[in-house]
C-alpha cells in the first residue's frame, strides 16, 4: 500500500484541480421536507447528486473522492430513518457497483462497518473486491465513521504494532500507515452543501491543511455547476502550508479549470 506524507512534514503538489476532494452531503432532508415530502425521499433523490459528482470527478481528473454516508453519530436519528438509510445503502451497493467498475472507479469503505448486518458487510466485500483493480478514481465511502474514532483505532492500532513503544517515540509517521485513509492523500478541497459550517466529526486528522468550502445548496441540488463553481474558488486559494506568499510568487498553479 502507498504511504503518503503528512501535509505537516512534507509540502505536497498544488494544483487547480484538487487530487482529493471530500464531501458532506447534508440537506437531504431538508430538501424533501421543502417539497412536503418524507425526508427519507431526500436521501434517495441525493443518490442522483452523487452519481453526477462522481461522474465529473472522474471526467476531472480527481484522484480521490469521498463522501460521508453516515456518521458515527447518526444513530441518533429517528430509528425509521435509520433504517432506510441501511436499506438504501445496501441497495445503492448493489446497484452501482458493476457501474463504477466499468468506469475505472474503485470503491472503498472506511469506518467501523462491524454495526452493520452482515448482508451489507458482505456486499461491501464484494464490491472492494471487484473495483480492487480500477485506476481512475478512488471513491471512498465513509459509513460509521467518525474522526475521533479513526485518530483512536490508529492509535491502538499503532500500539499493538509496537508493544514496547514509550510515548516520546510516537511520531506521525508511526501512527499515520494505521489512519482508516492511510492510502490516500490529505483532501486539498472540503465541500460541505446545506449551509452548515462546520466539519461534524469528519477526517479529522486528514483535514489539518485542506480548502473548507461551505455552500447553501441542498445536496440533492448539487450538480456539476456546483461542483465546478467549488474548484474555481479552490483555484483561487493561495494554499501556504505554512510558508509566505512571497514564498509561492515563484510557483504557480497548473491546470486552470
Amino acid at each position: 500500500m502507498t504511504r503518503h506524507t503528512s501535509s505537516t512534514q512534507v509540502v505536497p503538489e498544488v494544483n487547480a484541480i484538487p487530487r482529493h476532494v471530500a464531501i458532506i452531503m447534508d440537506g437531504n432532508g431538508r430538501w424533501a421536507s421543502q417539497r412536503f415530502m418524507p425526508r427519507v425521499a431526500g436521501h434517495s433523490e441525493g443518490l442522483g447528486a452523487v452519481r453526477k459528482v462522481v461522474q465529473e470527478c472522474r471526467k476531472l481528473g480527481v484522484e480521490y473522492l469521498t463522501i460521508f454516508a453516515f456518521s458515527s453519530e447518526n444513530w441518533r436519528r429517528p430509528p425509521e430513518e435509520v433504517g432506510f438509510l441501511m436499506k438504501l445503502f445496501l441497495r445503492s451497493l448493489k446497484s452501482e457497483v458493476s457501474r463504477l467498475a466499468d468506469n475505472d472507479i474503485a470503491l472503498r469503505l472506511i469506518g467501523d462497518l462491524s454495526r452493520f448486518d452482515d448482508s451489507i458487510q458482505e456486499m461491501v466485500q464484494f464490491s472492494e473486491q471487484k473495483t480492487a483493480a480500477c485506476k481512475g478514481l478512488t471513491l471512498t465511502i465513509a459509513a460509521n465513521y467518525g474522526g475521533r474514532w479513526d485518530i483512536l483505532q490508529a492509535m491502538r492500532k499503532c500500539l499493538e504494532s509496537n508493544p514496547d513503544l514509550q510515548p516520546d517515540q510516537i511520531t506521525e509517521e508511526l501512527l499515520q500507515p494505521h489512519l482508516s485513509m492511510a492510502y490516500a492523500p490529505e483532501p486539498d478541497l472540503f465541500i460541505r452543501t446545506g449551509g452548515e459550517q462546520r466539519v461534524s466529526n469528519f477526517l479529522l486528522w486528514q483535514l489539518a491543511y485542506t480548502e473548507l468550502y461551505f455552500t447553501d445548496t441542498l445536496w440533492p441540488d448539487f450538480d456539476e455547476t456546483q461542483l465546478h463553481q467549488a474548484f474555481k474558488w479552490f483555484s483561487q486559494r493561495e494554499r501556504r502550508f505554512g510558508r509566505t506568499s512571497a514564498q509561492l510568487a515563484s510557483q504557480p498553479m497548473s491546470d486552470a479549470v
